[in-house]
């Protein structure tokens, strides 16, 4: 497989610069990355995509290249979606497909409530979104991942990734991932990118405002996945069951676990294919 040319830029929005990056050709596939995953963290998958969508990745705001006007601010989930509106804005005038993976899935929701215009169809892998449960549910988890915050402010990293593979029911005693996949270091840009996560982004999931009944409203095609190694019991899990049952459809079973998008990218890449269904230029050589 040739690789596909790379662009990388940067987008001034409201508050903040954004580091942004397209590959390939074809329709816009825009990929909201997961918990400290920034435009790079997908390089494992989106050569897989290349040949068939122009795939967009971005650094969410407060991760990597992007940086607010002012530091050490918590950014809102409907904010970090309106920084999507304005990227999608500007790279094109057509409907997106979108792949939320986790924290990015409820971005790619709150865009399908907001700007259901910019994307046609949103696939939304195990959203980390409370709001979606019933109201004793919800409070449990949003408690659990403050705990964790002070699991981290107490223990660093160490103490805090076992109790975070505990909640999004992730295995650390198994290496499950596809064949020759080298893992990527877990280096100091992603050791500052996971401080920024767990200090900001997980108050801005326990504070989040998404209204689920928008979602029923969207004409935004969504579509709930979860991972084939992600039990049922736990809590992203059951967040993608209550979109499903909100929205009436079925779920989506993709390879590997809660971030089977790293893990098994060739496998990933073909399950989100099927999900997005033909893009013009296979219809066109069907």
């Amino acid at each position: 497989m040739s690789p596909a040319a790379i662009t990388t830029a940067t987008l001034p929005v409201p508050g903040a610069t954004l580091h942004y990056r397209l590959q390939g050709n074809g329709p816009l596939l825009l990929i909201a990355q997961s918990g400290e995953g920034d435009a790079d963290r997908t390089v494992d998958l989106v050569p897989h995509l290349a040949d068939e969508y122009t795939v967009l990745t971005y650094d969410r705001r407060g991760l990597s290249r992007s940086r607010s006007e002012e530091a050490g601010l918590t950014t809102s989930l409907a904010e970090h979606a309106e920084d999507v509106h304005h990227l999608l804005a500007a790279v094109t005038d057509e409907p997106a497909l979108m792949l939320g993976c986790s924290l990015g899935a409820v971005i790619g929701l709150h865009l399908a409530a907001r700007h259901p215009e910019q994307v046609s169809t949103l696939i939304a892998h195990e959203p980390v979104a409370p709001r979606l449960l019933p109201a004793a549910a919800r409070a449990h988890h949003e408690a659990e991942l403050a705990g964790l915050q002070e699991v981290y402010r107490t223990g660093g990293l160490a103490a805090a990734f076992p109790e975070m593979a505990r909640v999004l029911g992730i295995d650390l005693s198994r290496q499950d991932v596809e064949p020759d996949l080298t893992p990527q270091p877990l280096d100091e840009r992603r050791l500052a990118n996971f401080d920024y996560f767990i200090r900001h982004d997980f108050s801005a999931i326990v504070h989040d405002t998404l209204d689920p009944a928008e979602l029923t409203r969207t004409t935004t095609r969504i579509v709930p996945a979860v991972g084939a190694a992600t039990p049922s019991t736990v809590f992203d899990h059951q967040c993608a069951t209550a979109l499903a049952e909100l929205l009436g459809t079925g779920i989506r079973t993709f390879p590997g676990g809660h971030n089977g998008n790293t893990t098994h990218p060739k496998a990933y890449a073909a399950a989100l294919r099927a999900a997005l269904g033909k893009s013009p230029r296979q219809a066109e050589a069907a």
